[in-house]
């Protein structure tokens, strides 16, 4: 059965071409690419002569669809790559993926270099739990949200941003997260003048942007929460007084604090009925 491959292709270094990448893309009927130029330097780096090469970008990927699923409904496989890492990542081919997998067409992908995850891996940040949020978009009310989110973002958090506005969005994340947030900025990665930079918001320097960047900024210091029984008193009584019911105070002071609702209802019972309003008022807890 013919399959629509995704394939990954070099950051940088062209010795990270995976060998069976080299197989998919010698034996693909069509090679979907964002630059002829660029991908045809790789395939004759490799050795490989390509079936077909088709224009695969953002204005020409919706168009395409028709040529990439009357190719793999006539047998031929077809592979589709970006100018650098893996395809439908911030790059064209998530398009091509639903196309072909609602026509019932087989996908799969041939895995390779990625830059954010290489960022994340080499940034000394956690790693173990990151998002990633690709290029934010140009600016607007969208671009405000999307940093605010990442501000109070707990997960370490992957960004791209090219060389000319890499500036400014250090500029603005420094706004939102504060000066002391960690980061580790990565540009060129695999390539001669590959650079990493660690520091907080506050103290990077990159002197003059060159090349595309990956910016992994450490996630937000996850508040300690009182969660004694002493605290959980004091808050339901705050939230009587303020004339919560009972049942929504005890939703509200779960979810704060973590605690099992069964436990803060018990104590909300207890406050009923063992401490008068009087005695409650003047309770120096």
């Amino acid at each position: 059965m013919s399959t629509l491959w995704l394939v990954a292709t070099p950051i940088g270094n062209l010795g990270d071409l995976a060998p069976r990448a080299i197989e998919v893309l010698s034996t693909a009927e069509l090679v979907c690419c964002e630059d002829t130029r660029r991908t045809g330097k790789l395939l004759q780096h490799a050795g490989i002569r390509a079936k077909r090469l088709a224009v695969c970008n953002e204005h020409t990927e919706f168009d395409l669809v028709a040529q990439v699923l009357d190719t793999l409904g006539s047998g031929g496989d077809v592979a589709v790559v970006s100018d650098a890492g893996s395809p439908g990542i911030s790059d064209p081919g998530e398009l091509l993926v639903a196309a072909a997998v609602t026509a019932g067409h087989d996908v799969s992908a041939v895995p390779g270099p990625t830059a954010a995850t290489m960022a994340v891996t080499i940034s000394g940040l956690p790693s173990g739990r990151h998002v990633y949020e690709g290029f934010l978009p140009r600016k607007g009310r969208e671009r405000s949200e999307r940093i605010d989110a990442i501000a109070t973002e707990h997960r370490t958090v992957v960004l791209y941003e090219a060389p000319h506005r890499v500036q400014r969005t250090l500029a603005e994340l420094t706004a939102a997260c504060g000066a002391d947030r960690p980061v580790s900025i990565s540009r060129e990665l695999t390539k001669l003048h590959e650079e990493t930079i660690r520091g907080t918001l506050g103290t990077v320097d990159l002197g003059e942007p060159r090349g595309e960047y990956v910016i992994v900024v450490g996630g937000a210091a996850t508040a300690v929460v009182d969660a004694s029984d002493d605290h959980v008193r004091r808050e339901l009584r705050n939230a009587l007084a303020g004339g919560a019911s009972t049942r929504d105070a005890v939703a509200k002071i779960t979810a704060a604090t973590g605690r099992r609702k069964r436990e803060v209802y018990q104590l909300a019972l207890e406050q009923e009925t063992n401490v008068s309003p009087a005695v409650d008022t003047t309770d120096s807890e």
